[in-house]
């Protein structure tokens, strides 16, 4: 009580030391890098990414830019490969020239190389980088290749894909906020009973989203997701906090002529409120962490900061804004356009046997097209057609039939013959075009003497020979599954600690740990909700009853998706779950409590559920609408799929959460009151527990 005293009688200094942080918290928020390269959040004791590792120690290179060069002569593409090889973060350029210098006539080259690097009037060069596809020193190296090819020439791969994406995110993550600010201004106004207050509840979250990624800085990097969906996230989440504060500091008003007093214990009434259920929304973020993929411990702490960050600032700063601006706040106050719930409570008690079949209706359907919703693990396909990079790589399939690109490592002691036997077996798996390495062509069509020693030394080290395969898959697809399967059984049998690398490899293994992480974050965020509600309410019956509401919404969520035929990208429909889950049962925490409180006054079952639909009915509709306007336009905005069906699957899932916590969640309270009584403490009237006492 003595610190809410302390902030409602220093407001001014708290919104002076409020802005003062800002300061820090924007040079945190320059510092801290993105990481737009999703594969390298696959656990490091893979046995791909240790591939990777040996590739980028033992060949200074781990990642592959390509360039199609149409129409062009073999003098100009090696005075162009000179030139990109003397860029910053460029180990090699592979191309036809690497083998002849432009001397010799293409028609002497190994068919291997004609088949890899050309075709007809177009030439492929292959850029090999010093560091890893979403190191600084790649980007930086693809925007200094791209100022230098021409217009003949089309620069692909993962590392120019990844660029791509970085110019995407800068560009529309601003965008994404003005967005969700708009909107969510919108709906405040009309639900708010002050044109005023919806601008100081921005500012209040404002500040809080500034802190949480100026404070990402501790992580040392972030990933571009979670660059792009945490501010509008934070924003739609922590609305409720904000509004609790509000309400209750008019209700203390009634009560208390002093304002600073009012707000004092509106400080810590609401601290007390919010903070529980605050917790169910940081649980489910937290959950996240228990991913193998620890992209979820990124979005997931991030997120779980952010969530305590706002709580921080609602009880802090929006308290010191609201006393400055008092007077204004009433000035523009105006009548709420949203109107009372009682015909709705009425309606919905009167018929609550109509919602509990409807939800017994809903729910197998519901959760077998939550089992059947189909997703796609190539991010690629994210992103939208016209971005340079997308472009080059359909250049690349339709003029080379390459996708995707492998790299084998096998022992160097490994000799000549036995790795040209696995060269022909490697050659004969479906898909794969063309294969590119040492003893492919060493003492064939061309002498050992004539191969520089530079591309030597990009295909051989003191460990290991480094084969380069062309696949006409795509990253994901099945044959592609099913050709990493095969290759790695080839390179087993002809060395056991052989190593294959790349795209395709780390994709497949993406997928299979995807796949585990999705039950892995649903056990856990619905053993800690559960947890949670059981904590809160003391019952053993309501945790699965309210759990099981949110999950059935979740579920419809998901069917929607299904039925649309629409196919989402894998974080997505990892994630959905827990952040609705997290975010949404505070509807259910709610209105359960409403529930109760009337329980114990002594109304009965129908009574208690239509008073709590009555009066909680309005904070649920307020709180989902924000949380639905500042998501819902960036999933129509964003290019970027993954950031719109996330964002698309929030929205709805905020409305849909509304909808089943407002419907049947009252229906149910009334169905098993028997129940719940009996499983659960304080939910009989006071007058009961007075006889049971005397």
């Amino acid at each position: 009580m003595r610190l809410a005293r302390f902030i409602s009688k220093h407001r001014v200094f708290i919104i002076i030391l409020a802005c003062l942080l800002l300061i820090p918290s924007v040079f945190g928020l320059i510092a801290t890098k993105v990481n737009y390269d999703v594969l390298l959040y696959l656990p490091q004791d893979l046995e791909t990414v240790r591939a990777q590792d040996y590739i980028h120690e033992d060949f200074s290179s781990s990642s592959f830019a390509m360039i199609t060069a149409k129409g062009m002569e073999p003098k100009q593409v090696l005075e162009l490969k000179k030139q990109i090889e003397n860029i910053n973060g460029v180990q090699t350029v592979l191309s036809a020239e690497s083998f002849t210098n432009a001397e010799i006539p293409d028609s002497m080259l190994p068919d291997s190389v004609k088949n890899m690097l050309i075709n007809k009037d177009s030439r492929l060069l292959m850029v090999m980088l010093k560091d890893t596809s979403s190191a600084n020193s790649s980007l930086e190296a693809i925007k200094q290749i791209r100022s230098t090819i021409n217009k003949q020439c089309a620069l692909g791969g993962i590392t120019a894909v990844l660029e791509d994406t970085k110019e995407l995110v800068n560009k529309e993550t601003p965008i994404y906020v003005g967005i969700a600010v708009l909107l969510a201004l919108i709906v405040l106004c009309i639900t708010m009973d002050s044109f005023l207050t919806p601008f100081i509840f921005l500012t209040c979250i404002g500040f809080a989203i500034l802190y949480n990624m100026g404070t990402n800085i501790m992580f040392g990097e972030i990933s571009y997701i979670t660059k792009a969906i945490s501010a509008v996230l934070q924003l739609g989440v922590s609305m409720d906090y904000s509004i609790f504060l509000l309400h209750r500091y008019q209700d203390e008003c009634k009560i208390e002529p002093d304002k600073n007093e009012a707000m004092a214990h509106a400080i810590v009434n609401t601290f007390t409120s919010v903070m529980g259920s605050s917790v169910t929304t940081i649980a489910g973020f937290i959950a996240l962490i228990v991913m193998r993929l620890t992209l979820g411990r990124d979005i997931g702490l991030v997120m779980a900061k952010g969530v305590l960050l706002g709580v921080i600032s609602a009880v802090t700063i929006l308290p010191a804004m609201v006393l400055v601006f008092d007077k204004a706040i009433q000035k523009c106050s105006h009548k709420p356009f949203i109107p009372e719930f009682n015909r709705t409570a009425n309606f919905i008690t009167k018929n609550y046997k109509v919602f509990v079949i409807l939800f017994a209706i809903l729910l197998i359907p519901s959760i077998y097209g939550n089992s059947n919703v189909k997703v796609y693990y190539n991010l690629d396909r994210s992103l939208p057609n016209y971005l340079p990079s997308i472009q080059a790589n359909q250049s690349l399939k339709s003029n080379f039939n390459m996708m995707t690109t492998h790299m084998i490592l096998v022992d160097n002691k490994m000799d000549s013959n036995t790795t040209k036997h696995m060269i022909k077996e490697i050659e004969k798996v479906d898909g794969v075009e063309s294969v590119i390495g040492l003893d492919k062509f060493v003492g064939d069509a061309i002498p050992t003497d004539v191969i520089p020693q530079e591309l030597r030394s990009a295909f051989q080290s003191d460990r290991y020979k480094m084969l380069v395969i062309g696949s006409g898959y795509g990253a994901a697809d099945p044959g592609e599954v099913n050709q990493v399967n095969q290759l790695n059984t080839i390179v087993k049998k002809y060395d056991e600690k052989g190593l294959l690398a790349g795209e395709g490899p780390l994709t497949k293994d993406l997928i299979n740990i995807t796949n585990d992480d999705f039950k892995r974050v649903s056990i856990m965020s619905i053993g800690i909700v559960l947890l949670i509600i059981l904590f809160l309410f003391q019952s053993i019956s309501l945790p699965f009853i309210l759990v099981g509401v949110i999950e059935f919404a979740i579920f419809v969520n998901m069917s929607i998706s299904f039925l649309t035929g629409s196919t989402l990208p894998f974080i997505a429909s990892i994630v959905i779950g827990t952040i609705q889950l997290g975010s949404t049962i505070d509807y259910a925490i709610l209105m359960t409590s409403s529930y109760r409180e009337h329980r114990v006054l002594g109304l009965d079952r129908m009574e208690s559920a239509k008073k709590a639909v009555a009066s909680s009915g309005k904070s649920i509709m307020v709180s989902a609408l924000s949380f639905f306007a500042a998501t819902f336009g960036v999933g129509l905005y964003s290019d970027m799929e993954i950031i719109s069906a996330l964002c698309t699957l929030l929205s709805r899932g905020a409305i849909i959460s509304m909808i089943v916590v407002i419907l049947i969640l009252p229906s149910m309270l009334v169905l098993f009151d028997k129940l719940i009584v009996k499983t659960s403490r304080g939910f009989l009237p006071v007058k009961s527990v007075a006889r049971i006492d005397a």
